[in-house]
């Protein structure tokens, strides 16, 4: 059985991970670079050690290391997380190779579904509907790549086989661009994933990102946990998800959940995944990939289904049967998940890095967060700049939405800009609220999003605001903190964070 496990991720997923090891009675192991020495998952895990230097090729992503850390420490097991090297078949394998349980699928599994080409010819071959679509693309042909795109129809999407992120993908809507399309997609996604196998999709204009939760033990029992909705994104990048879909219906869910399982079943799929769809406007889905890990999404499913995922991976990689059948399963109420970044939506979403001077988390009924920063620890410029997870639950959507608003209102960070505000303004965006929104949301809706919120406070006299906040500041400690130990320059700022209006 595994006694101590080895987290190979930091940030949010790894104090997650943690979190159920510890409930589990099992010891974790935490890994970190030099910049992340003081991060909370340093901070939580049972020990700790120093992987590398800052860059994420030295630390996070150095598998040499990563196994004899694991090794030193007396880990029986190590878990990727998601990112870095959570879908990366050599490690896997290198893991298992070490006499290590890796919390995963089968290297082949990982494998065959992170080559998108792969995946697509396997889930034909499985009864999966997929976007209609080419082989590899050879651009010593131009030719042959003008006649695949004129048979498909245009608009067409270039996609790297080995790709994912939104990189190495390029939207084509003539002729005329092709052939540049094709070449800039595949230099992206050599830099991006060292292979330059690209291949075309027909693109759906309208459609809906919607994916399947799925958990495979080792004993060939393969269930769904049921799906959710992904379709509030920027630049290919999931921003907002909710479960249940307020879009497809029970029978397309029903369809939708059984080809799911039919995917994983195609791999003897082990551990938990998602398969992921698209879904036009005529409610026709079609596979899009599957992701061999656990997803950064993974909270508002279990809130619904009361399963811990990360505790249902640890229990199949110790060869334990699932305890339920699909019938067992059931969902319950709303979850909404918004991702916390610390980004400048007025800056063209520019990652920012600093000192977290004040943090204020919402509490309440049906409110989850997960994440890692707190009061005075800085942000470096190495990493993702997702900071945490805000996730709410509630007997039905309407009452969800209105959480995630109080929730939103109550979030507030300074120190570094965040996105709060532009997730504020998604709640209040009609289309949100009625559930009628498709992948172009955010875009359609950018003028709106983007606009500056306007400051709560009524009074322009910054002297009154600043006599206004240091007399908050005698009865909130954290405040006072802020204001004693940082500059006070953006007294705006303040206002807007505390809903002052000094008259």
């Amino acid at each position: 059985m595994i006694k101590k496990i080895l987290v190979a991720n930091r940030g949010e997923i790894a104090v997650r991970i943690i979190r159920s090891c510890r409930e589990a009675n099992i010891e974790s192991v935490a890994i970190y670079s030099a910049p992340d020495r003081t991060s909370m998952h340093v901070r939580y895990a049972d020990e700790a050690y120093l992987a590398g230097p800052g860059p994420s090729g030295q630390s996070y992503l150095n598998i040499p290391r990563i196994i004899e850390i694991a090794k030193k420490s007396g880990a029986d097991a190590i878990h990727p997380g998601y990112g870095f090297l959570s879908e990366n078949a050599d490690f896997a394998q290198r893991v298992r190779d070490a006499g290590l349980i890796f919390i995963g699928p089968d290297t082949e599994a990982i494998r065959i579904m992170g080559d998108k080409m792969k995946a697509r010819e396997l889930m034909i071959k499985a009864g999966v509907p997929v976007v209609p679509g080419s082989g590899k693309l050879d651009l010593s042909n131009e030719a042959k790549i003008k006649q695949i795109a004129e048979e498909i129809g245009y608009p067409v999407m270039i996609k790297a086989s080995a790709g994912g992120g939104g990189k190495g993908m390029r939207l084509v809507w003539s002729p005329d661009e092709i052939i540049q399309a094709v070449t800039r997609a595949q230099s992206e996604a050599l830099n991006a994933f060292g292979d330059d196998t690209i291949y075309m999709e027909k693109y759906l204009q309208s459609p809906h990102h919607i994916e399947v939760q799925i958990l495979g033990d080792q004993h060939g029992n393969i269930v769904h946990l049921f799906e959710r909705e992904c379709s509030v994104q920027r630049r290919h990048q999931k921003v907002v998800e909710e479960t249940p879909s307020p879009f497809i219906t029970d029978e397309i869910r029903k369809a939708m959940t059984e080809r799911a399982v039919a995917a994983a079943a195609s791999v003897n799929y082990t551990g938990a995944g998602t398969v992921e769809f698209l879904v036009d406007a005529h409610m026709n889905f079609y596979f899009l990939e599957m992701n061999t890990r656990l997803q950064v999404e993974h909270p508002i499913t279990e809130r619904t289904t009361g399963i811990d995922l990360v505790k249902a991976q640890i229990k199949i990689a110790n060869g334990e049967p699932l305890p339920f059948k699909q019938q067992d399963i059931q969902r319950t109420g709303h979850a909404i998940e918004c991702r916390i970044y610390a980004e400048d939506p007025q800056n063209n979403f520019m990652p920012g890095a600093g000192r977290i001077l004040h943090i204020t988390e919402p509490l309440g009924l049906g409110v989850r967060t997960d994440g890692y920063i707190y009061e005075g620890y800085e942000i470096t410029v190495f990493y993702d700049p997702l900071i945490s997870k805000l996730i709410v639950w509630a007997q039905n959507r309407e009452e969800a939405v209105a959480r995630m608003k109080r929730a939103l209102y109550e979030y507030k960070i300074t120190g570094v800009k965040t996105n709060i505000q532009f997730l504020e303004r998604i709640m209040n965006t009609s289309e949100f609220i009625q559930g009628k929104y498709d992948t172009h949301f955010i875009s359609n809706n950018e003028e709106y999003l983007l606009k500056g919120e306007p400051c709560h406070v009524e009074c322009e006299d910054l002297a009154m605001i600043m006599a206004y906040v240091e007399h908050q500041a005698h009865s909130d400690k954290r405040l006072r903190f802020s204001l004693n130990h940082h500059q006070k320059s953006n007294w705006k700022e303040y206002g807007r964070l505390y809903r002052i209006n000094p008259f």
